[in-house]
C-alpha cells in the first residue's frame, strides 16, 4: 500500500498537466473568397475578461508578439502583403517603459493568398501568442483550413495489404513459486533463518566499534552530499528563471510590489523578500510526503527507484517533457487550481502573498515542471532519500525566489536584464535535449535490474551522440523547432556553446576506447552514474567491474577466501546506484587500488537492487530492522536484508572487509568515497588487521 501510495504520488507530480488547462482565448476561422485564385484567411480571437494578448508589432523590448507563420505555403499559394490586423489598444508599460500594442475583448488577423498550386486544399497556420492577466501564458494553436476551390482533384491513395507474421517463441520460462501461507516454513528464529541465507548469524560476526572521528567524517559526508544537491537544484531554479514562463514575471512583480507600497520603499522589499519566502516553503512543501514514506520504511525510496516499471514511467515522461520543451504542445496546470489561488491573492496581507508565490507556481509549470521532475526522479535514487530531495526542491525554490527580493531591493538593477525575445525559447530548447538524453538513463536502470541487454554500453553512447549532435546542430542553426524565431545571425553564445556542445560528442565518442589491461571500453568521467557500467557491453562483456574477479554469492565467495587465506571485500552495490560506479571507474580503476582488489582480497559484489527471484527454499519471512517482517521475494531483497541486519546500513556503496575464518570486521565499514588515496589507505589497514 504504501509503494502505491508513493508511485501514485509521483505519477500526479508528473502528470498533472494533463486535466483541465487554461486557455482564455478561443479562436474560429473562415475564408473570404476575392477570385477564383484569391482568398483571405480570417483568424478571430475571443479573449476572456480581464486577459489580454500583444499585437504583432508590439515592440521587441517589450512582451512577447503574435507570430503567425503560413507551414504549407512554399509551392503551394503566395503571401499578399503582410498579415493586417484589427486595431490595438496602445497602453504604456511602466515595466519596459515602452508602449505595448494589445488586444482586449476581441482580435481579427487577415492575410490574402494566392494560390500557384490548383492541388492545394488548405492553408496550414500556425499561431504563436502571448496572453496576460496577473500573469503571462505563452500559448499557441495550428489551424487547418480549407480552401474553396472547385477545381481541385482530390488524390487517391493506394490501399497496401500488411501480411502478419506469426513467430513462435520457443524460449523456454521457468516459473519460481512465491512462498505462500500453505507451504511458507513455520517456527525459523531469526538465527536459522541467516544461518540458512548467509552461512553466519549475527551474533558470530565481531563488528569493529566506530570511532568518534569515523562519525563524524560520515556527518560531514552526508552534509556535503547536501550542499551538492542543494547546489544542482539551485542551478535547476535558475535555468527556470531563463524560460518564457517565469523571465517575463520578474520585473512585472517587482514593479508591483514596490508600486502598491506607494512611498514606503521598506514595505514594498518586505513584502518582496516575503514573496520570495513562500516561493521557497511552496516547493519544500513538495518533499514532505516523501519524509513521511521515509520514516514509515527506510527502504521505500530504494525500493522505488529500482522499481523497473517506475523507472520505464519516467523513461516515457521524460520524453514527454523533452517534446513539450521542443515547442509541439504545453503542459499546464488545471484551471480550477489557478483560478482558487488567484481568488486567494485578493485576501490581502501576509496570506494574499502567498497565494501569489503559488500562483506563479502552477502558472510557471509548463517551464518548471520537466525541471522538477529531473530533480525528483534523480533524489529517487538507491543512494538518495528524502533529505536529498528537500536539498534540492530548497536549491531550487531559493533561486526561483531570489531574483525577487533582490531586484526589489535594488530596482535599478533591472535595466541590466536582457529584454524578454527568442533566447527564452532556445533556453527551453536546449533543456529539452537534456531532457531527452536523461531518459535514456532511467531506461538503463531498468535494463540493468532486469537484465534484458537492450540498452548496453555501446547503444547508450551512440543514442547520447545523436542528441548532442542535434543539439550541437540546433545551436548552430541547421535545426528548427515550432516556436523558434527566423535567425538573422547567429549570436555569440549560440556558437560558442555550439562549439562546446560539438567538443562534448567528441568526448562521448571517446568513450569507445578500449582499455588493453582491463579489456574493457575507457570509463568516462562525466557520465559516471548515467552511462550503464562499461563491463556491460556488447563487445566487451564482463560480470564484474573493471574486470576483476568476484563473486555474486556470499556462501561460495566466503569459502574460497577461507581457502586462498584472503579477506573478503564484502561490496554492497546496485545495478542503478550511481556512486557505486563512480567508485567502480574513478577510485578502482586507479592502478594503486586495481592492484590490491585484484591480488590482496577476494571480491564479493551484492547487488540490493537485483530483482532476480530466490529459489522457494530461500524464499523466507524475515524481521526488518523496524520489528516488522517482511518476505524475501529476491536476490535484492536478501543482500538489502543481510545488510541491515548485520551491519545496520541500508545505503549504497557499503564496503566492508571481512576476516572469512574469524567472522571479524577488520575495520569500520565506509561508504562513498570518492578520493581514491583515502581509500587505498583504508583497504591497506584492514588489509594489515587481517594479517
Amino acid at each position: 500500500m504504501k509503494k502505491l501510495f508513493a508511485s501514485i504520488l509521483l505519477v500526479l507530480l508528473s502528470f498533472i498537466g494533463n486535466a483541465q488547462i487554461l486557455d482564455p482565448v478561443s479562436w474560429k476561422t473562415s475564408v473570404e473568397k476575392k477570385s477564383d485564385t484569391e482568398f483571405v484567411l480570417v483568424l478571430d480571437a475571443t479573449i476572456e475578461h480581464e486577459w489580454h494578448m500583444f499585437s504583432q508589432f508590439t515592440p521587441d523590448e517589450a512582451s512577447l508578439p503574435t507570430v503567425i507563420q503560413y507551414k504549407n505555403a512554399k509551392g503551394n499559394y503566395t503571401l499578399v502583403g503582410k498579415t493586417k490586423e484589427s486595431p490595438y489598444k496602445k497602453v504604456y508599460s511602466d515595466i519596459f517603459e515602452v508602449d505595448e500594442y494589445l488586444f482586449e475583448n476581441k482580435a481579427q488577423f487577415r492575410q490574402t493568398i494566392k494560390i500557384t498550386n490548383p492541388k492545394v486544399t488548405s492553408a496550414k497556420v500556425y499561431i504563436e501568442y502571448q496572453v496576460c492577466k496577473e500573469a503571462c501564458i505563452q500559448q499557441d494553436k495550428t489551424f487547418d483550413i480549407k480552401l474553396p476551390i472547385s477545381s481541385i482533384e482530390e488524390s487517391k491513395a493506394e490501399k497496401s495489404v500488411v501480411k502478419d507474421t506469426l513467430v513462435k517463441d520457443t524460449s523456454e520460462v521457468i516459473a519460481v513459486p512465491l512462498i505462500t501461507d500453505e507451504n511458507r516454513p513455520v517456527g525459523l528464529k531469526s538465527e536459522e533463518i541467516n544461518q540458512k541465507l548467509y552461512g553466519l548469524n549475527v551474533s558470530d560476526v565481531k563488528q569493529i566499534q566506530s570511532t568518534s572521528d569515523t562519525k563524524e567524517n560520515e556527518v560531514i559526508t552526508e552534509k556535503s552530499s547536501l550542499w551538492k544537491i542543494f547546489g544542482l537544484g539551485f542551478i535547476g531554479g535558475l535555468l527556470a528563471l531563463l524560460t518564457p514562463c517565469v523571465f517575463p514575471m520578474i520585473p512585472l512583480t517587482v514593479s508591483f510590489f514596490t508600486k502598491s507600497s506607494g512611498s514606503s520603499k521598506s514595505g514594498g522589499i518586505g513584502k518582496a523578500l516575503l514573496y520570495g519566502a513562500f516561493i521557497l516553503a511552496v516547493y519544500l512543501l513538495l518533499s514532505v510526503p516523501f519524509h513521511l514514506l521515509d520514516s514509515v520504511n527506510p527502504d521505500i525510496l530504494n525500493e522505488i527507484s529500482t522499481n523497473v516499471w517506475l523507472n520505464i514511467f519516467f523513461f516515457v515522461i521524460f520524453i514527454f517533457f523533452a517534446f513539450s520543451f521542443f515547442g509541439y504542445y504545453e503542459l499546464t496546470l488545471p484551471s480550477s487550481w489557478m483560478n482558487k489561488t488567484t481568488q486567494g491573492e485578493n485576501i490581502g496581507g501576509v496570506l494574499g502573498i502567498f497565494f501569489m508565490a503559488l500562483t506563479l507556481a502552477l502558472v510557471s509549470f509548463s517551464c518548471t515542471g520537466p525541471i522538477l521532475g529531473s530533480l525528483l526522479a534523480g533524489s529517487l535514487t538507491a543512494d538518495g532519500g528524502a533529505w536529498q530531495l528537500t536539498a534540492g526542491m530548497a536549491g531550487f525554490g531559493f533561486a526561483l525566489g531570489l531574483p525577487f527580493a533582490l531586484f526589489a531591493m535594488f530596482p535599478n538593477m533591472m535595466n541590466s536584464l536582457p529584454k524578454s525575445g527568442g533566447w527564452l525559447n532556445t533556453t527551453k530548447v536546449i533543456l529539452g535535449f537534456l531532457e531527452l538524453a536523461l531518459a535514456f538513463k532511467f531506461l538503463s536502470n531498468a535494463d540493468l535490474v532486469k537484465h534484458w541487454g537492450i540498452l548496453k554500453i555501446e547503444p547508450f553512447l551512440i543514442l547520447w551522440i545523436i542528441i548532442f549532435t542535434g543539439l550541437a546542430l540546433y545551436l548552430l542553426g541547421k535545426i528548427k523547432f515550432p516556436h523558434d524565431s527566423p535567425i538573422q545571425k547567429l549570436s555569440t553564445f549560440r556558437i560558442i556553446f555550439g562549439v562546446v556542445t560539438a567538443l562534448f560528442v567528441g568526448y562521448l565518442t571517446s568513450g569507445f576506447r578500449v582499455n588493453e589491461e582491463t579489456k574493457t571500453f575507457t570509463p568516462l568521467s562525466l557520465l559516471s552514474g548515467l552511462a550503464p557500467p562499461v563491463g556491460y557491453s556488447i563487445f566487451y562483456p564482463n560480470d564484474c567491474p573493471n574486470n576483476l574477479n568476484c563473486f555474486k554469492d556470499l556462501k561460495s565467495g566466503l569459502a574460497y577466501a577461507k581457502e586462498k587465506n584472503k579477506p573478503v571485500l564484502i561490496d554492497f552495490s546496485g545495478y542503478a546506484c550511481v556512486n557505486c560506479r563512480k567508485m567502480e571507474e574513478h577510485v578502482w580503476s586507479k592502478p594503486e587500488i586495481d592492484k590490491i582488489l585484484r591480488n590482496d582480497v577476494v571480491l564479493i559484489s551484492l547487488y540490493v537492487d537485483d530483482k532476480k527471484q530466490l529459489s522457494e527454499e530461500e524464499q523466507l519471512e524475515v524481521i526488518k530492522s523496524d520489528g516488522g517482517t517482511r518476505i524475501l521475494e529476491n536476490y535484492g531483497h536478501k543482500w538489502a536484508h543481510f545488510q541491515t541486519e548485520f551491519f545496520k546500513s541500508n545505503s549504497q556503496p557499503f564496503y566492508v572487509l571481512f576476516n572469512p575464518k574469524t567472522s571479524e570486521v577488520l575495520n569500520t565499514p565506509v561508504a562513498y568515497m570518492p578520493e581514491a588515496s583515502e581509500y587505498k589507505t583504508w583497504l591497506e589497514n584492514g588489509i594489515k588487521n587481517f594479517k
